[in-house]
């Protein structure tokens, strides 16, 4: 007796995708929720609200983890021409800087199709470009970057939390098309800045640290 194909079909049938879960506590998590950055090598957690609102006390788990903020903060009046630009050094339109607490230095990163490419960065020449902005006296090292866009003679600057950077380099990954990039990856860009300038807020000047 040949037995029901139904009675099969479930053990053939993919398995449900799993929520995903804060690795701390392991509760479930929905898709908006914090990240945590590990200090130890600069690697993303993903958190609950209340795990994410722990390790925002300073000192809390050894200071092992930080809680990336969710602050995004935008300086129209600092102009990034392209003599600026050109002393960053950065082979593209995009790239995103944060402070390394413990080798207490710049770290310039840019998306690629091979992830996130970093980028020796003189420090003479990140003071003389990014020195003046005073973004640059706001920024949070280890969970939050300066995020710089050029194009067509314009440029933008940004401080966003890290974990946004991390997502544009995994969207430009995924895209990325040929030697420029390609159609796609270029609307993707463009859709996430548009997203980033929506969020954004200008700077004051007596903007809390």
């Amino acid at each position: 007796m040949t037995a029901p194909a139904t009675g099969l079909r479930r053990f053939r049938a993919p398995a449900p995708p799993q929520p995903e879960r804060c690795e701390l506590c392991g509760i479930a998590l929905t898709d908006r929720h914090r990240h945590l950055v590990r200090l130890e090598n600069r690697s993303l957690a993903c958190a609950c609200t209340p795990c994410a609102l722990l390790f925002e006390q300073q000192g809390a788990g050894r200071g092992q983890y930080r809680t990336v903020p969710d602050r995004f903060l935008a300086d129209p009046a600092h102009d990034l021409d392209d003599g600026a630009w050109e002393q960053l050094q950065i082979p593209v339109g995009t790239a995103f800087f944060f402070r390394n607490a413990e080798l207490d230095r710049l770290v310039a990163l840019y998306p690629s199709p091979a992830g996130a490419t970093e980028s020796e960065l003189d420090p003479a020449s990140w003071q003389a470009v990014l020195g003046g902005s005073p973004l640059a006296a706001l920024l949070q090292p280890d969970v939050e970057a300066l995020l710089l866009r050029r194009e067509q003679g314009r440029g933008e600057c940004f401080l966003v939390p890290i974990d946004v950077c991390y997502e544009l380099v995994g969207r430009m990954r995924l895209t990325w098309q040929g030697f420029d990039g390609g159609a796609e990856a270029r609307a993707e860009l463009a859709a996430f800045f548009d997203n980033v300038r929506a969020r954004a807020r200008t700077v004051r000047t007596e903007e809390p640290a």
